[in-house]
């Protein structure tokens, strides 16, 4: 084949790729997957993504509550701890102050007063409420009962002394409070 001929077929291949006028157009080149974009087919994947969007984005916002719970449920325990180790010290001020007899002038009972009183405030601060079930029914997830003794003016299960006070925060006990229950 010669050089002329060569040209020859080089231009009749470009006139046949040369678009003809009045012809439609090719169709549109097939896509990444190899089928032809379809507007009904590129509608339900751009739902499937947002779905898929939405989805996740729901687990991490769940996933996010979730850590911060249990953060604060572990700082809660932290505290819950503390607090159990500082309660047997209420106590014994508490002792301290019912063994001394009332007296205005002694500086020593108001001080321990003063001490008490800033260890409550603490604890209060910290949500910690007592328990001084004197006079109620026993409820054995508050109350712990150390002595039944028989009281025909009470009612049976009433509380008639405590020992020692319970304590809680929020709904979760601390310490039950020893009592005594009436029996009938």
């Amino acid at each position: 084949m010669t050089q002329y001929d060569q040209d020859l077929t080089d231009d009749s291949t470009a006139a046949a790729d040369a678009p003809t006028p009045g012809a439609t157009p090719p169709a549109a080149p097939p896509a990444e997957n190899g089928s032809a974009e379809d507007p009904a087919e590129v509608a339900r994947q751009r739902d499937e993504f947002r779905d898929l969007l939405l989805r996740k984005s729901a687990e991490f916002d769940n996933y996010r509550k979730r850590v911060d719970r249990e953060r604060r449920e572990q700082a809660e325990l932290a505290g819950a701890d503390l607090i159990g180790e500082l309660l047997p010290m209420l106590d014994n001020l508490d002792r301290a102050l019912g063994s001394v007899p009332v007296s205005e002038e002694d500086p020593y009972r108001k001080g321990v007063e003063l001490i008490r009183q800033q260890l409550l405030d603490i604890l209060s601060r910290r949500g910690v409420a007592a328990i001084d079930p004197h006079g109620e029914p026993f409820d054995p997830h508050w109350h712990e009962a150390v002595v039944r003794e028989a009281a025909p003016a009470a009612a049976d299960g009433e509380v008639l002394e405590v020992f020692t006070r319970g304590y809680r925060i929020g709904n979760r006990l601390l310490r039950p409070a020893m009592v005594k229950v009436a029996a009938a």
